[in-house]
């Protein structure tokens, strides 16, 4: 496993994105666009409030719109960087000569997901000074902080490691990018609009007292939707009380991406080498 993640192709890969000078100039950039945000958030929440006071009430919605914001940036970040690693390697004619290296191809395939999601955790983890705003007026616990920065890398190694894999299968770089994309939408928006159309019918399943399953488990399988529970636990009651189910939504969660992310690894590993 150490010489899977500490080898040539990811100290290469690390070199290349964190020496560059538009690197640090987009992370600048991303926190000042959120800093003006959330001071933007507070500025309108004291002119329109009657008191001139920011509640831990608003500060919570403050924070709710920070990290739904960073979830954001991960679901349409995470596929442009992961989406054509192994596929641009193979249009630039360089994949044959890495494939000839003494780098396996797991070194190769956990490398190349490591350093593209590097910068995005960096990214993401370097806005945790603006969430101290938010701790300045209460509202929120040091847990929900830890739980939200937790399903981002988790959410990036399940957007990253489809990425990697169909760049694996796909030998154009837009096609596979193009594809990640898509299914990372259907992953996040697609799965909350099925399941807000499943939950339209479940008022006949209640009139006859029959349990109605498919709302709760298709929100169970959805990354917002999921991300919306860390800081509202109630959401999600009523989707469990109409399936009958005594089971947690998180242990859906985890172990259904969990398989995602070991197999699109594991496929993406034996399909490097033809």
């Amino acid at each position: 496993m150490k010489s899977a993640l500490m080898n040539p192709v990811l100290n290469k890969e690390i070199r290349l994105r964190f020496r560059s000078v538009k690197s640090f100039i987009g992370i600048a950039s991303y926190l000042a666009i959120l800093g003006l945000i959330s001071l933007g958030f507070i500025g309108l929440t004291l002119n329109f409030d009657a008191m001139g006071t920011f509640q831990p009430e608003q500060s919570r919605g403050m924070f709710l719109l920070i990290s739904m914001l960073q979830l954001a940036l991960v679901i349409f970040i995470a596929p442009g960087l992961t989406g054509g690693v192994i596929s641009s390697e193979r249009e630039r004619q360089t994949l044959p000569i890495l494939l000839t290296t003494a780098q396996s191809s797991s070194a190769i395939i956990l490398s190349k997901l490591f350093s593209s999601l590097a910068y995005l955790v960096l990214l993401v983890f370097a806005s945790a000074p603006l969430y101290m705003i938010v701790f300045l007026y209460g509202g929120i616990s040091p847990g929900n902080v830890l739980a939200s920065f937790g399903l981002y890398v988790f959410a990036m190694l399940v957007i990253g490691s489809i990425g990697v894999l169909l760049s694996t299968l796909i030998r154009r770089t837009i096609i596979a990018m193009v594809t990640t994309y898509s299914i990372a939408f259907f992953m996040t928006g697609g799965l909350a609009v099925i399941t807000l159309m499943l939950t339209s019918f479940s008022w006949t399943f209640q009139n006859q007292g029959q349990d109605y399953i498919w709302p709760f488990l298709f929100a169970a399988v959805n990354i917002p939707i999921m991300f919306f529970s860390v800081f509202e636990p109630g959401f999600l009651e009523e989707f469990q009380s109409l399936a009958g189910l005594s089971v947690s939504p998180w242990l859906i969660f985890f172990t259904v991406y969990g398989l995602v992310i070991v197999g699109a690894l594991t496929l993406a590993i034996r399909k490097l080498r033809p």
